[in-house]
């Protein structure tokens, strides 16, 4: 039967759908290459790691890419199963690490600092998740693995963006300690063509973001990948940047704020984050950055949220 003018338009606007949705959808891993091994790290914060873990596994248990474990540190040293817990890094390709000793929380045994130290020099790659990224001030290593970090103002150098996309390091004592305005939409501006961000526009917006001003550390064998402006001080800091430490990668961010009371929260549900945390566990995985960039992928302009995150029966 011929098709008549409005079978053509909704037989046309049914194809633009099927390929909007094939467009949005990360590649599945083949036989060829199997699903990336990721161990999330939580088990004390003084954000919502419950709820961190659970938003996490949904995106990328979703995605077909990953299996996902994890491994919940004791609260205290007094809990039950401190003197047990040891995760066996070795037998993952990323760590998501997550936890974050700020109020209280505990140092990591020095056993288990130690094998994670191995894991990242000898080749591992570790996501620095949020939080995680102000945890262990005391433990020198650690610092270095994350270059900037939540720190006061003695405790390393700070970076910052000039108007010519230059970075400028602030000495360690200049300036203020770190610290971040009020969570807001916020531009973010990439910085050459790194693999996690190659064919993503120049600048985009994603919502509820925090931007650490004054992030301090050792800032060494860093690279910035992007950068946002700070209402408050009134300049460019670092929103992503990686670390090489020994043959391992390290990726920080100060995306993904999860705070207590939360429940879906836009941070997590940003079509630009959620395309950035995928490519961003490819590369630590040292596996080709296969993940399209999605049709509702944010503008410089507006923000891109999605529906809700389907949380795995089993993390809730």
């Amino acid at each position: 039967m011929p098709f008549t003018g409005s079978t053509k338009v909704a037989a046309a606007l049914g194809t633009f759908a099927l390929l909007l949705f094939l467009f949005a959808q990360p590649m599945a891993a083949t036989p060829s290459q199997p699903r990336i091994r990721v161990l999330i790290l939580d088990g004390f914060s003084n954000h919502d790691w419950h709820q961190t873990t659970a938003l996490l596994r949904g995106i990328l248990e979703a995605s077909g890419l990953f299996t996902v474990s994890v491994s919940t540190a004791p609260s205290t040293t007094a809990s039950p199963g401190w003197e047990q817990w040891r995760p066996n890094f070795s037998d993952y390709d990323v760590v998501i690490q997550t936890c974050n000793n700020i109020g209280g929380g505990p140092s990591w045994p020095r056993e288990v600092q130690i094998a994670f130290e191995n894991y990242v020099r000898n080749g591992g790659g570790v996501l620095v998740f949020h939080s995680g990224n102000n945890a262990f001030p005391d433990w020198p290593v650690y610092n270095q693995m994350i270059g900037l970090g939540w720190r006061n103002k003695q405790q390393g150098d700070a970076i910052t963006i000039n108007s010519h996309e230059r970075l400028l390091r602030i000495p360690s004592g200049q300036g203020e300690n770190t610290g971040h305005d009020g969570r807001s939409d916020v531009v973010v501006h990439r910085l050459g063509d790194d693999p996690i961000h190659h064919g993503m526009p120049r600048a985009w917006k994603t919502p509820t973001l925090e931007i650490y001003y004054y992030a301090r550390g050792p800032a060494k064998r860093m690279r910035v990948l992007s950068y946002g402006y700070d209402q408050h001080t009134r300049m460019n800091w670092p929103l992503e940047w990686t670390v090489r430490f020994g043959r391992g990668r390290v990726y920080s961010s100060t995306f993904g704020h999860v705070w207590k009371g939360d429940v879906q929260p836009p941070s997590l549900r940003c079509a630009g984050e959620q395309t950035l945390l995928l490519r961003t566990l490819q590369w630590l995985a040292r596996r080709p950055v296969t993940v399209a960039i999605p049709a509702d992928f944010p503008t410089e302009a507006a923000t891109s949220i999605r529906p809700e995150i389907q949380i795995p029966a089993s993390a809730r």
